[in-house]
């Protein structure tokens, strides 16, 4: 398959801290297994989801220009995504949620580009390039559910985190890598998997994060539409999974119609789904979103909001309502009457307007934290910024003038005013003193031999969210997981089998093999008596052929098989539906 390299400018525009996640899809690392896999896959796929997915699938299918019988190459898809206004890139395994997401929000699907071994063909739960390019990118293909997907990706970046939902994110993907990876030890993948089972039971209050994880989860990765009575699949989770996409369809599986109870259901990412969700239409998605966005920090602000960043300890914005941003690291925040009257971050911040960084105020300046009170002054119904100029003037908040200013809640500032910064509107943003004390009853917050006191303008905190204003405000290339992912061993004896696969795929395509069909049969059946899935190859061309006597050593061979390996006899069973599907031999 040739590679032409297609730009995508979707992705030349994406901010730095998300392209260091971005890693080459070398095309020609996949084998021919690899491509063997991707096709039994894509082949039983679209025979059996063009009866259960929703119809946006099989459209999408084509939109998308995903083959059937090769690999997708990225620059390929690319070139097709960029019709729709979407764009794919390659990462390496999981990455940290909030990064995920954030590509969503910038319409870039993000592909894992690693192949599931053929020992985990049904399903794995790794994210792979079946998972996501077979799964999600299709999907996409259909206006609204994209709009869904990029409006979730611009929420739920923001989303704040606990400082356990690191932790889980990394002994998930480890896990994940284990067991992905060939001959892992028992005993390892045992350990990985406590670890997992002893974070999710150990997370405390749920956090926005969590949350917004668990609302994707059973929506974009595992939701069904429709009726429950008569769901169809649209999650890429069950699009890509040849084993759960049949079970999901059982009683087995319990089906709930989707509401945002749905955000307090976690998930094991390891193990087959005990009950999904089913949503009417697409439609409901994307309320769903809204009604969940209303209740977060971004939205609603607040004591609760500064808290829950403090509570991260990673790095995150307030807004006041004048529309001055403070991003950092929260540390510390006072109370008073159920609302914040100070907020104090440490080490680098940078101050922000409409996600712009303040000219001066970025994390060279405040490379110390900052501190500011918030609200109203003590016996005075107008607040700091709905004061006009003359106001401003009567109160003695006014260049060159010493002032004291007592904020609700007994914060004090007691300074001589440098200056003021505005908005282009006006409004006053900030006050900066020289010779400036700031106390809260006994403790100091703030002495003059610290420097200037640069002073937040704002009666309260109107939004609370992950991630800087101004993603331009913090270096952050500083992505580096506890885990990389596992590359299958190479033996003489895989070695071999792979240029069997090889020979076959080449006989597929007309091209010249190594072996005749005869000669590869002969080798497997000799040497890899294991293999399955080259012997379902083997009967489907030389049934194409009209070799009737190799068509039944073949399958001779694979019943043999089916009795050594009792746990493969479905997959043997449905490749061969496939090919003989009118003679009724399977």
């Amino acid at each position: 398959m040739e590679t032409h390299f297609e730009s995508n400018p979707l992705i030349d525009r994406l901010p730095k801290h998300l392209k260091q996640f971005i890693k080459p899809q070398v095309y020609e690392d996949y084998t021919p297994i690899n491509q063997a896999v991707w096709r039994y896959v894509m082949r039983k796929n679209v025979s059996y989801l063009s009866k259960v997915a929703h119809n946006s699938y099989l459209e999408g299918l084509e939109k998308t220009g995903l083959e059937i019988d090769n690999i997708p190459n990225m620059y390929g898809m690319n070139r097709i995504l960029k019709e729709i206004g979407w764009a794919a890139v390659a990462v390496d395994g999981f990455i940290p949620p909030n990064a995920f997401m954030e590509f969503q929000a910038y319409n870039v699907l993000v592909i894992a580009c690693d192949i599931r071994q053929l020992e985990h063909i049904e399903y794995t739960p790794a994210p792979d390039i079946i998972h996501e390019g077979a799964g999600h990118a299709p999907i996409i293909a259909n206006p609204e559910y994209a709009e869904y997907l990029r409006r979730f990706g611009e929420i739920g970046c923001k989303a704040i985190s606990s400082s356990r939902d690191y932790e889980l994110y990394e002994a998930i993907r480890l896990l994940s890598i284990l067991k992905e990876a060939e001959d892992t030890p028992e005993s390892e993948i045992k350990k990985a998997e406590e670890q997992v089972d002893f974070l999710q039971n150990n997370m405390g209050e749920l956090s926005e994060m969590s949350k917004i994880r668990n609302l994707h989860w059973w929506t974009v990765e595992y939701g069904l539409i429709g009726t429950v009575d008569n769901p169809k699949i649209y999650g890429a989770g069950l699009l890509s999974s040849i084993g759960e996409s049949a079970w999901c369809m059982t009683d087995n599986v319990k089906k709930k119609s989707y509401d945002i109870s749905a955000a307090d259901q976690s998930f094991d990412i390891t193990k087959p789904q005990p009950q999904l969700y089913v949503t009417p239409d697409f439609a409901k998605l994307s309320s769903v979103l809204e009604e969940f966005a209303n209740k977060m920090a971004l939205r609603t602000g607040g004591l609760s909001g500064v808290k829950k960043l403090i509570s991260s300890k990673s790095l995150g914005t307030i807004e006041l309502s004048t529309g001055i941003q403070i991003s950092g690291v929260f540390t510390n925040v006072i109370e008073n009457d159920g609302k914040p009257v100070y907020v104090q971050t440490t080490g680098k911040t940078a101050l922000s307007y409409r996600e712009k960084e303040l000219v001066g105020h970025g994390t060279e300046y405040h490379a110390e934290g900052f501190g500011s009170p918030i609200g109203k002054l003590k016996g005075i119904n107008l607040t700091i910024e709905e004061m006009s100029p003359r106001d401003l003037r009567a109160y003695d908040i006014y260049e060159g003038e010493q002032v004291t200013l007592e904020f609700e809640g007994n914060i004090k500032v007691t300074g001589e005013i440098i200056t003021g910064s505005r908005n282009l509107q006006g409004e006053i943003l900030l006050i900066k003193f020289k010779n400036c004390t700031v106390t809260h009853n006994d403790t100091t917050l703030f002495q003059p031999e610290w420097g200037i006191y640069d002073m937040a303008v704002g009666k309260k905190v109107i939004s609370a969210f992950s991630g800087p204003a101004d993603v331009n405000s913090f270096d952050m290339i500083n992505h580096v997981p506890s885990s990389q992912t596992i590359k299958q061993k190479k033996s003489a004896e895989r070695e071999e089998l792979e240029k069997l696969y090889a020979s076959i795929r080449n006989i597929r395509e007309n091209k010249t093999a190594a072996t005749t069909l005869k000669e590869a049969f002969a080798s497997v059946t000799a040497n890899h008596p294991n293999d399955w899935l080259l012997s379902v190859e083997i009967a489907e061309l030389a049934k194409k052929e009209g070799n009737s006597n190799l068509v039944d050593k073949v399958l001779n061979h694979l019943e043999k098989v089916k009795i050594n390996r009792p746990e493969i006899k479905h997959l043997v069973d449905n490749g061969l539906e496939l090919i003989f599907e009118k003679e009724g031999i399977v």
